[in-house]
């Protein structure tokens, strides 16, 4: 809807920012992934690639398109961590099972710095990992997140009950992506918050 209301503009936008997921790349397991990677399977990866190519399309107007692949966005007033936190505050807090999938994450103040460095720098060109440069497991973000709450992080949540609850969209917690922020650091974009421990205690500050 969007690109057919510019292609009616005289005056097109140089660029057009989509937001994109790192499910793109599928289940990686241990593997660290990067933007030149290439997408794997399954629902998400599915819904990524569809999403993506859809707005590829500005590209025939002369429009730069950059899909942003984001990681978990963390705030406390939206997205999945105010979720994640509940079982925390009732002392029932822990890992999504089997723990060791890998959690791509960023703190949302950074990845809003994050759009504005691009729309600015023309020369990043599609697509962009707007993730965190630390890689976690769902156990150290879990413990991470305990830390920062004075809470233990001791009761696994076993696959089968997200899955009851949240159906195909439970892959995003059970499964994970080890994704590099490549092009972000290649090319200058400096974080507030490069750990999980500092983005953590930051939110958990103003919480």
């Amino acid at each position: 809807t969007l690109l057919q209301a510019i292609r009616s503009w005289t005056n097109k936008p140089h660029t057009f920012i989509t937001a994109s997921g790192v499910g793109y790349y599928g289940d990686t397991g241990n593997a660290l992934v990067d933007e030149t990677s290439k997408s794997g399977q399954g629902f998400l990866a599915r819904l990524c690639r569809e999403w993506e190519g859809e707005a590829l399309r500005g590209e025939a107007m002369g429009i730069r398109v950059l899909a942003v692949r984001f990681g978990m966005v963390l705030g406390t007033d939206g997205g999945a961590l105010p979720k994640m936190m509940f079982p925390f505050k009732l002392f029932l807090g822990g890992p999504v099972l089997p723990g060791s999938q890998y959690v791509a994450w960023i703190h949302r103040e950074d990845l809003s710095r994050l759009i504005l460095w691009l729309s600015e720098n023309r020369s990043i060109s599609n697509p962009v990992n707007g993730v965190a440069p630390e890689t976690v497991t769902m156990r150290q973000f879990c413990a991470a997140l305990g830390t920062a709450m004075h809470r233990p992080s001791i009761f696994p949540v076993p696959q089968f009950a997200l899955r009851l609850a949240l159906g195909e969209m439970s892959t995003v917690l059970t499964t994970g992506q080890r994704a590099h922020p490549r092009k972000a650091l290649d090319g200058g974009f400096s974080y507030s918050y490069p750990t999980i421990q500092s983005a953590l205690q930051s939110l958990m500050a103003h919480a």
